[in-house]
């Protein structure tokens, strides 16, 4: 008996009971769905929220890949065994060993992201006995590749469970929740676990016990796993060229490293009509505005080189793209079509906005150099608010336009 008749008997055995929502979860995820619609419809479409997920999942394929090379090269890197390469072919980078330290460290981080987060779907699926949902398709994607390398597998289950439950679930699931799941995960690590959310060492793989062991009196060298962010904020000369930071052969997050597979994805879900062209686009317009008006309170010398915010005030306002995850955030976050504006010009101020604040923070927060998630959550609140106004404005124009007519 073949598996799809197997589960197909385990789907009629356990129909109307607890443990239905769990095999026609399975059932669903591994076979198209066997119920059709034969009258009363209005719409008949090809896409469905299995394939947007799918379709999200692809274009963040190459960032996977990329940052389990990038893993173990700067893990080579850093410890001197390979020299820092001058260029995105460069035989020192796509190398087997790269790889395999890489998967090595990065793997755990997905299976760990999806292994919690579905269990904590089917758990709440059975105990409320609806389906489940095909929302946390994307975010188990998400969530490792928005977290240091090396952060314990311990903490981010804690995490994946409190931004499945807190996040999406009391909400009532995917398609209720205010915030976005993966950057709640990410901001309750941030909080809850700071040390190992930012600082020189979360970066690059192996940075921290081996400095525990220089500490313990280990002859060994220290080595540096600071990223652009961490080096312009303390004022310190950076050594990564423009190349550098757009390939993504720099420390940082497994999957926000590659401005260039970035923008191939953004280009791809555009495509595929997954993705809003408005919330991205708005996004970095925001970031420049806010970068062009930090760049222009350093020209006017309203603040001293010794001012701990001129590092990054001083960046180049177009630098600010290929640093640190704003490009990411736009692409891939900004744009969930859940917890974003609904309308076309809420949009474009919701996307601003996210821009503009993730600067202001990036600047004005030394300590933690990134405010890309906070600005997404945060916006993600005002979304509605957003869209509410909008509508309103609309509403109140055409009742204009209509005393106009009548009068």
């Amino acid at each position: 008996m073949s598996l799809k008749s197997n589960l197909h008997t385990l789907k009629e055995k356990y129909k109307g009971t607890k443990m239905a929502p769990a095999f026609n979860a399975l059932h669903t995820f591994l076979y198209l769905p066997n119920e059709t619609t034969h009258n009363g419809t209005h719409i008949k479409a090809a896409d469905d929220l299995k394939r947007t997920m799918n379709i999200v999942i692809m274009a963040l394929l190459p960032c996977l890949v990329f940052g389990m090379y990038n893993a173990g090269y700067q893990h080579y890197v850093a410890l001197g065994e390979i020299e820092r390469s001058t260029g995105f072919l460069a035989s020192t980078f796509w190398t087997m060993d790269n790889l395999i330290v890489g998967m090595w460290q990065v793997l755990p981080l997905v299976i760990v992201s999806y292994g919690v987060g579905l269990a904590v779907e089917f758990l709440f699926a059975v105990i409320k006995g609806h389906e489940v949902e095909e929302g946390y398709l994307v975010t188990g994607m998400l969530v490792p590749l928005i977290v240091p390398v090396d952060i314990p597998l311990w903490m981010l289950a804690v995490a994946v469970v409190f931004g499945v439950v807190i996040g999406k679930e009391v909400f009532g699931g995917t398609g209720m929740n205010i915030l976005n799941p993966a950057l709640t995960i990410r901001a309750f690590l941030f909080f809850a676990y700071p040390t190992w959310m930012s600082g020189d060492k979360v970066w690059v793989h192996g940075a921290v016990e081996r400095d525990q062991m220089i500490a313990n009196g280990s002859n060994l060298d220290a080595i540096s796993g600071e990223t652009i962010l961490g080096s312009y904020a303390q004022s310190n000369m950076v050594d990564f060229s423009f190349l550098d930071m757009f390939w993504g052969l720099i420390p940082g997050s497994v999957g926000e490293t590659s401005k260039f597979l970035i923008i191939i994805g953004a280009l791809f879900l555009i495509f595929t009509k997954i993705g809003s062209w408005r919330i991205i686009a708005s996004t970095l317009i925001g970031a420049l505005t806010m970068g062009l008006i930090f760049n222009g309170v350093v020209s006017a010398e309203w603040i001293g080189e010794t001012s701990k915010f001129y590092g990054l005030m001083n960046v180049p306002f177009w630098q600010h793209l290929i640093i640190g995850s704003i490009l990411f955030g736009a692409v891939y976050m900004a744009t969930d079509p859940v917890t974003a504006s609904q309308t076309n010009k809420g949009k474009w101020i919701y996307g601003f906005l996210i821009g503009f604040i993730s600067i202001m923070i990036r600047v004005f927060n030394p300590a933690y150099p990134e405010g890309v998630f906070l600005a997404i959550l945060l916006m993600n609140v005002f979304a509605p608010t957003i869209d509410h106004y909008v509508v309103q404005g609309n509403v109140k124009r055409r009742m204009r336009r209509l005393k106009l007519k009548t009068a």
